[in-house]
């Protein structure tokens, strides 16, 4: 009987097309999608860029040459009257977790607000209202490091005004133990704010040097 032989099976010919296709196409499991290399953000104008950078530089002269919390400035008044808003709602929100996180939960109320904000900002890639967010969310760091370092001098004056005993950061300072660092913690949380005010700027920058580059081509 004979043996049948194998039939060998054609191979399909693959064109180059076929591996620029692949290419092209975003993997499904990519988080970014299209545009991950930043191209899907809205554009910056020179204008917008220009008014910003005035806004940006008016807001570092006041903050500063005076106190984040007791500025006599009325524009840093209300910038404060709205984080102190955020700050006293995030108390009873974080109090579901525990005394220590109701005491944090001022601050985290009003960090995690301006958080919310900026994410939102930045789903929608919107360039503006993303650096804007950013702005505000690193100025409530000038805010919460002198209330830390307050711990110590104990000059600010409560809502009610209330005792030492009412003072988040003086409570929580010495629940950790580091009452003595106060200062320098908030030195360290005083530059982190600078530091992310002046990098929100400097990024809107860039997305205005990307968006001129774009017109130019």
């Amino acid at each position: 009987m004979p043996i049948p032989r194998k039939r060998s099976r054609k191979k399909n010919p693959i064109s180059e097309n076929d591996f620029l296709e692949f290419e092209e196409k975003p993997r499904a499991d990519d988080p970014f999608g299209e545009g991950w290399d930043g191209s899907d953000w809205k554009p910056v104008s020179r204008l917008v860029f220009g008014i910003s950078t005035c806004f940006f530089f008016y807001m570092v002269y006041l903050l500063a040459s005076d106190n984040a919390i007791t500025g006599r400035s009325f524009v840093i008044m209300m910038l404060h009257n709205v984080n102190l808003v955020f700050h006293e709602f995030g108390h009873p929100a974080f109090s579901l977790f525990g005394d220590t996180m109701g005491i944090l939960g001022g601050t985290l109320g009003q960090l995690g607000i301006p958080l919310i904000v900026t994410v939102a900002f930045w789903k929608k890639r919107d360039s503006l209202g993303f650096a804007v967010g950013c702005f505000w969310f690193f100025e409530n760091f000038l805010d919460v490091a002198v209330y830390m370092a307050d711990a110590i001098d104990l000059k600010l004056q409560l809502i009610g005004n209330l005792g030492m005993e009412a003072h988040d950061w003086r409570n929580l300072f010495l629940r950790w133990d580091c009452i003595l660092s106060a200062k320098k913690i908030a030195g360290v949380t005083s530059a982190l704010g600078w530091i992310g005010m002046f990098w929100a700027w400097l990024w809107l920058g860039w997305r205005c040097l990307l968006t001129r580059n774009a017109q130019l081509q």
